[in-house]
């Protein structure tokens, strides 16, 4: 059994998944109401948060699993990309518990642990694939060849959607996590009422600040009152924009590289337009697609372990390599 924590942004997270990618609990705190009222997350305020909830997050993993650290053979943790105060509380706690117990831990990147989401049980997805991976900080395009990792297709060049998202929805005026708060909206609108800008950049890379620009215009053009009666179709108008751009992106890539099958991962995956855009497309649960331990269990499973002590050496990491 991988014992599996993550804590890489705003929730804290414990997993316990079998060798085979069966989830035998996944246990995750979200602090999204604490940072509501400031609009985002303060990196400090998350890590502090972290060092208050990990501990009841690993006892409340263990009793839904029924097992204890007895029945853990390795430990697995995010060790970046990420907030690099929240990262280090994670990993701290890693290794303190592998080296107490003489177990192996394996260092895992948060990436790799989206994608991994797709291989656990009961509908484990097996490579290769084309997969979209969309979230709060990043937008990426990966061509997945095997389990252990994967090849960069396209990235963005500025802002990544669920940051495109969550500024779209401070715009409007809407609640944080802003995502889900504008996906809720945007059904009461009408996604053709703003012709909303899809970039055309070379390759298959992404750009989302011209499409956030647009809207800031077309917000600062209404009156207090006309925002308020617009409102719902500039939410569905821009978030008809986010998923073309997605969409159409992924859909050019896949015809290049004659990918057969495609797959989306993230938070952004959890997004019901863009789930409708690509219906045939293998997805994470909806449980899975936002931050959690099973995902780096599931990494896990297909990456080298560091041995006692030698990891006590390891460290987090704040931007993708």
């Amino acid at each position: 059994m991988i014992l599996a924590l993550e804590t890489s942004c705003d929730e804290t997270a414990a997993a316990l998944v079998t060798e085979y990618g069966e989830v035998r609990a996944n246990v995750v705190a979200s602090q999204a109401d604490l940072h509501a009222r400031y609009g985002g997350v303060v990196p400090e305020v998350a890590s502090r948060r972290h060092l208050e909830l990990l501990l009841p997050v690993l006892r409340e993993v263990q009793a839904e699993a029924n097992a204890t650290l007895d029945d853990v053979d390795r430990v697995a943790v995010t060790t970046g990309p990420g907030l690099i105060g929240a990262l280090l509380v994670g990993l701290s706690a890693a290794k303190a518990l592998a080296w107490a117990r003489r177990l192996p831990l394996v260092p895992v990147d948060h990436l790799h642990g989206h994608v991994a989401s797709l291989y656990l049980q009961p509908h484990a997805v097996e490579p290769p694939f084309l997969c979209l991976l969309a979230s709060g900080g990043h937008s990426l395009l990966l061509d997945v060849r095997d389990h252990a990792g994967y090849g960069r297709v396209g990235t963005t060049l500025d802002d990544a959607a669920g940051e495109a998202f969550d500024k779209g929805a401070r715009l409007l005026g809407l609640g944080y996590p802003g995502g889900a708060e504008l996906d809720r909206l945007a059904r009461d609108g009408d996604p053709e009422a703003y012709p909303f800008p899809v970039a055309r950049v070379p390759g298959f890379d992404f750009s989302f600040s011209g499409l956030k620009t647009a809207l800031l215009y077309a917000v600062r053009d209404l009156s207090a009152d006309e925002l308020e009666r617009r409102r719902a179709d500039l939410a569905a108008s821009y978030q008809r924009a986010i998923v073309r751009a997605l969409v159409e992106r992924t859909e050019a890539a896949a015809e290049h590289l004659g990918a057969d099958r495609i797959a989306v991962v993230g938070g952004v995956a959890a997004n019901s337009e863009l789930r409708a855009a690509l219906p045939d497309a293998a997805k994470a649960p909806l449980a899975l697609c936002t931050d959690n331990a099973a995902m780096i269990a599931s990494a896990a499973r297909y990456t080298e372990p560091v041995p006692y002590p030698g990891y006590l050496a390891v460290d987090a990491y704040a931007s993708a390599g």
